[in-house]
């Protein structure tokens, strides 16, 4: 069931692409495991799909540690939010991090990198609702923390963004597709299973998509 919602997802999107001749983008689509058990992913990955998102450090190694030393093709993307305590089993067992929102983490990835001789892909978190509920770097620091994260040799790919549930993304994705121009940044991480086809529409790279190919979490 999984496969064919993935595929049913995959056929949309190229549509799309077509309709608004941007036939240059490529999205990959990050199928968001948290709170799946492994059952229900694996056909994904027997069906060749390797991409994988995960809120949350512990559960993603619980789930992932023994999976990713059988199939080393699979990437994981850790997609929530990152604490400091967590940083060094964060590095261990995900290829991106999606989630970077404030200095302090940003000196831990880079310490911790220097550790394991690993160099992760990271995109910055920027808080584009300005939701004060919301962590992410304020627009108006963007440019200054991305400055930073490149002193420190951070491997910045993009940028990432959840929107407010209220209000069209549109706005908001668009306003983020300008920033990442402007920080000359391949990536953007943005849209979900509500809201992934809009995504698509303003140039996003990443689409962090789980209900709609996994089903309602109970």
């Amino acid at each position: 069931m999984s496969v064919n919602k993935l595929t049913s997802i995959q056929n949309e999107i190229q549509l799309k692409i077509k309709n608004y001749n941007i036939l240059d983008l490529k999205p990959t689509i990050i199928a968001v495991g948290k709170t799946y058990p492994l059952s229900n992913i694996m056909p994904l990955i027997e069906h060749g799909h390797m991409h994988y998102g995960e809120n949350k450090v512990q559960e993603a190694i619980n789930k992932w540690t023994e999976i990713k030393v059988k199939n080393r093709k699979i990437i994981l993307h850790l997609i929530g939010r990152l604490q400091t305590n967590k940083v060094k089993s964060a590095i261990k067992i995900f290829d991106y991090i999606h989630s970077l929102d404030n200095e302090k983490l940003a000196k831990k990835i880079a310490d911790e990198q220097i550790k394991q001789k690993k160099n992760i892909k990271i995109f910055i978190q920027v808080n584009i609702g300005d939701e004060n509920h919301k962590t992410g770097i304020n627009k108006e620091n963007i440019f200054s923390f991305y400055k930073f994260c490149k002193d420190l040799k951070l491997n910045i790919i993009g940028t990432m963004c959840i929107p407010p549930k209220e209000g069209l993304s549109k706005n908001y994705f668009m306003e983020m597709d300008r920033i990442n121009k402007e920080l000359g940044l391949e990536d953007l991480s943005m849209g979900m299973s509500n809201d992934y086809l809009e995504a698509v529409c303003n140039n996003a790279t990443f689409l962090r998509i789980g209900s709609k190919i996994f089903g309602e979490r109970s």
